[in-house]
């Protein structure tokens, strides 16, 4: 997971150097800092104290900049500048020399991103890390402006907070290669457009309320809509696949209001090929008690799993997952993996991903360069 690797790895490069979580006065900000978050709807909210957004499919950054020092810090806190040298360096190129925002990197390929490219990032090894950057250079997709020039705008309206992002991007963004805008509209007609081009490069339409402040690690002011239901899981344990040493299932987790985690459901629904190497990296956590609420019990009616036998593991890895109906405290059948979260903290997969009927979960088939010129 990216808490483990980022914890191994120094936060400091030579160009541009790592911002120290101490900064000057005139900064005001400084990591970490909660990013404001959005709660799942079924249907893009209407009227005009809305905003509408691309919510793009990659890993959240909030971008610290403070004159020499640069600091990009993940959604849970941990810095990201060793995996993304070639944001850092386009951020330090930035005219403007005293700036926090607040976006999401994504690695286009073939006029597409790629999350998998994404991934790779998380890479221990530098060199390996500037080898994938020049194949592959990370774009900065901005949608706030959270301080400049030792002024905050936390408080300030999400109007204001566009007009001043606005400014900025006609200011700094021009020539540079590595950071957007990412369009912005008031017309849920646009929105709509937005949210039925259906693709792999987007994961839906964020809606925000232009008369918000800044929720910081609050979901009060956004909203997200996708089109399938998805939920990011914990594994808390594992079975071994009926006569092999080999896994069948993977036992998912939820945390509920009392800050424990539950046993939801499974999924089996990876490669015969993987089965091996997701044997290797889950007995290497085999650590009891894995669900610290409810646990498995037997196999239910609905799964298919023969034995009631389970493996505990250390509750460090979170995985997507798609689903039909949630039913009863757990999914009703098995799930389907969308894909795995090293960027997501074990702890932000609770209950209420469920239990508030989110759901739709629809990428837009739309490049960074093609949302950079719908808002130009």
């Amino acid at each position: 997971m990216l808490r483990s690797v980022c914890a191994k790895s120094s936060s400091r490069w030579t160009r541009p150097r790592a911002l120290p979580l101490r900064t000057t006065s005139r900064m005001l900000l400084k990591p970490p800092l909660p990013p404001m978050e959005a709660r799942s709807v079924e249907e893009i909210p209407a009227g005009p104290d809305w905003q509408y957004e691309p919510k793009w499919d990659g890993f959240r950054c909030i971008a610290f900049r403070d004159r020499e020092q640069i600091f990009l810090q993940s959604k849970n806190g941990q810095p990201l500048a060793r995996y993304f040298p070639d944001v850092a360096d386009a951020v330090a190129t930035l005219p403007a020399k005293q700036f926090v925002l607040d976006g999401e990197l994504v690695v286009p390929v073939s006029g597409a991103l790629s999350f998998d490219e994404l991934q790779l990032r998380l890479h221990p090894a530098a060199s390996r890390v500037q080898k994938l950057a020049k194949a592959h250079p990370a774009t900065y997709i901005v949608f706030d402006l959270l301080a400049q020039n030792g002024q905050r705008h936390l408080q300030r309206t999400l109007g204001e907070r566009r007009q001043f992002l606005e400014d900025f991007a006609r200011s700094n963004f021009r020539s540079a290669k590595n950071v957007r805008l990412s369009p912005a509209t008031t017309d849920l007609r646009l929105a709509n457009e937005w949210f039925k081009r259906t693709g792999g490069d987007l994961d839906g339409i964020i809606a925000k309320r232009l008369d918000a402040a800044y929720a910081s690690g609050e979901r009060t002011a956004a909203v997200k809509v996708k089109q399938i239901r998805t939920a990011d899981c914990v594994v808390g344990g594992f079975r071994y696949a009926t006569g092999a040493r080999v896994i069948g299932s993977l036992l998912l987790g939820l945390y509920g209001d009392d800050g424990l985690l539950d046993h939801v459901g499974f999924t089996s629904a990876f490669k015969a090929s993987e089965r091996r190497a997701l044997t290797k990296k889950f007995e290497a956590l085999k650590k009891p008690p894995g669900f610290t609420g409810s646990a498995p019990g037997g196999p239910s009616r609905w799964s298919t799993d023969r034995t009631g036998k389970w493996e505990p593991v250390a509750p460090n890895m979170v995985v997507e997952i798609a689903y039909d109906h949630f039913t009863g405290g757990r999914f009703r059948h098995g799930t389907k993996i969308v894909r795995w979260r090293p960027d997501k903290d074990p702890r932000q997969c609770t209950m209420d991903q469920v239990e508030h009927h989110e759901g739709k979960s629809l990428a837009l088939l739309q490049s960074d360069r093609a949302a950079q010129d719908q808002a130009g």
